[in-house]
């Protein structure tokens, strides 16, 4: 098993070369990499729905979909990303407690009691740690997961929608849970560094038949192709989840409204607004639009309504 040790911090190039070396290759590879903030969504989940769309659009985080499936998870300079890409034998591709398996090791013998609970987690003293999900292609799999080091958890919890009240779809639903990050149970590392060098050195005096691996510049050109036309797009990270409804009520100078939208592909197929006839005009002019902030409000500033800041939030 070749072992990467990614120095780079883009998301969107670590899971493009994720995806690269599933695909395109049949070696079988350990990857260890940490990236900047960020917000990575499951395969079949909506990104508005899973988050505060007005918080990551005033902070600039970016908003990623990930081939494997399961729920939303936050990404920053104090979160270890840890992956696995395996050939299996056909029927038993899906097994999260053998890829977690090292880590609970790894963390045992840094003197923490890491245990595997419910679907694909690790948790300390019953707080998660470690959020996991699993892409299968034919006899190979992707196993990913996340290790909370030393996150800050306060953008975690601002990042991730916690009303969705205004929504319904069929999409995959993230469960929440109570976290910790792992700094406050361990004290032999004094950043996050520190502890990717020592996971990696475990597993490569651990089990046998492990390498360092450097990524060829063919590969590297390679996965920045896939990151530029697909991780950065916004056909695969809004436009590919399942349609939803949004509705709200909100006021505007003390006058009520009520939005109605239905999107489907990323774009308003269908539009209602009510509270004024200039709204119900305007409402209108929403359809074939990306439910997206800037292209919402590019709509309401051509009619002369400036819903830019605050305002514009109220159709999300």
């Amino acid at each position: 098993m070749f072992c990467i040790n990614l120095e780079t911090n883009d998301p969107y190039f670590n899971l493009a070369l994720e995806e690269l070396l599933l695909k395109s290759s049949k070696e079988e590879y350990f990857i260890l990499f940490v990236n900047s903030p960020s917000v990575i969504i499951g395969k079949h989940q909506s990104g508005h729905i899973e988050v505060n769309t007005k918080f990551v659009t005033k902070n600039q985080i970016p908003v990623i979909r990930r081939i494997s499936g399961g729920g939303t998870v936050y990404h920053d300079l104090g979160n270890l990303n840890f992956s696995f890409i395996r050939q299996c034998e056909s029927g038993k591709q899906v097994d999260f407690r053998k890829y977690t398996r090292p880590v609970i090791d790894f963390l045992k013998q840094m003197g923490v009691d890491a245990k595997f609970e419910g679907k694909n987690d690790l948790k300390i003293d019953g707080l998660k740690i470690s959020g996991n999900s699993e892409h299968i292609l034919g006899n190979r799999v992707l196993h990913h997961g996340t290790i909370l080091f030393n996150t800050k958890l306060d953008l975690l919890r601002n990042c991730i929608r916690s009303d969705k009240s205004c929504y319904s779809s069929r999409a995959v639903a993230s469960n929440p849970s109570s976290v910790v990050n792992l700094a406050e149970k361990i004290g032999c590392f004094d950043d996050i560094t520190g502890f990717k060098a020592a996971m990696m050195d475990f597993f490569l005096k651990s089990y046998s038949g492990t390498f360092p691996y450097e990524l060829s510049e063919i590969e590297i050109l390679q996965a920045e192709s896939i990151a530029l036309s697909k991780y950065q797009s916004w056909e695969w990270n809004w436009a590919y989840g399942p349609e939803y409804s949004f509705n709200n009520t909100f006021k505007i100078d003390k006058t009520p409204y009520f939005c109605k939208l239905l999107v489907k592909d990323g774009l308003i197929i269908e539009s209602i607004i009510s509270g004024s006839e200039k709204m119900k005009n305007i409402s209108k002019k929403l359809v074939g639009c990306r439910h997206m902030v800037k292209e919402v409000s590019d709509v309401f500033m051509q009619e002369g309504l400036f819903l830019i800041s605050e305002l514009v939030f109220n159709f999300f």
